[in-house]
């Protein structure tokens, strides 16, 4: 279940090992602009939220957050900047997530960004809003999610003959199809990557 804090990261969503310096800012003055600021950032992000029709946001991070469970600003910088936005969209949940930069505030900004350049790309009318924010659809809460089994067709196979290598001989076969660069979407391989790793998980492979 998503929540505002700890940081609730989307499941089969791999986290980056490094992360960057990002240039947001506010105002210039002279040749400085000074940092985004997390209070900065989630004005951004509200602005963008309410121009999509956004509904039900959480933004989920290790900043500890206000009594309105948005993040305080003023605070120590997380060891983890990681940020994941949840929203429903046309009645649909959906999870944004970033952690591309070594501050919260920038991986808030980013995403308001994100969401400013996708609204700005519906104006030429080949795509709707909805549809460029299909690939962030949220995956299930774990009680509802498919078992690994089902998802790698591997349910009629007995559990001796259940290996790593007839695990990801199954992934393989099934990214072909579900892969979002083969005709199929990020929700789809999503729980697929999910479900490969339950699977080495409960093989002693995890």
């Amino acid at each position: 279940m998503s929540q505002a804090f700890p940081l609730s990261w989307p499941p089969g969503r791999p986290r980056r090992t490094s992360r960057r310096t990002a240039t947001f800012g506010t105002t210039k003055r002279g040749s400085f602009k000074s940092r985004l600021t997390v209070a900065e950032a989630m004005q951004r992000l509200q602005s963008e939220l309410d121009l999509l029709g956004a509904r039900y946001p959480i933004v989920s991070s290790n900043l500890e957050p206000r009594l309105d469970g948005l993040p305080r600003s003023g605070q120590r910088e997380p060891t983890d900047p990681g940020i994941a936005l949840y929203f429903q969209l046309n009645g649909k949940p959906h999870c944004m997530p970033c952690d591309t930069y070594d501050r919260a505030a920038d991986n808030i900004a980013a995403i308001a960004g994100h969401i400013e350049a996708t609204r700005k790309i519906e104006r030429h009318g080949v795509a709707t809003v909805a549809e460029m924010f299909s690939g962030f659809a949220a995956l299930p809460p774990p009680d509802a999610r498919r078992p690994w089994r089902d998802v790698l067709e591997l349910a009629n196979v007995p559990g001796s003959h259940i290996t790593r290598e007839t695990i990801m001989a199954a992934y393989r076969r099934l990214a072909r199809s579900k892969h979002p660069d083969a005709g199929g979407s990020e929700t789809a391989m999503s729980e697929l990557n999910v479900a490969r790793d339950e699977a080495l998980k409960g093989n002693g492979n995890g």
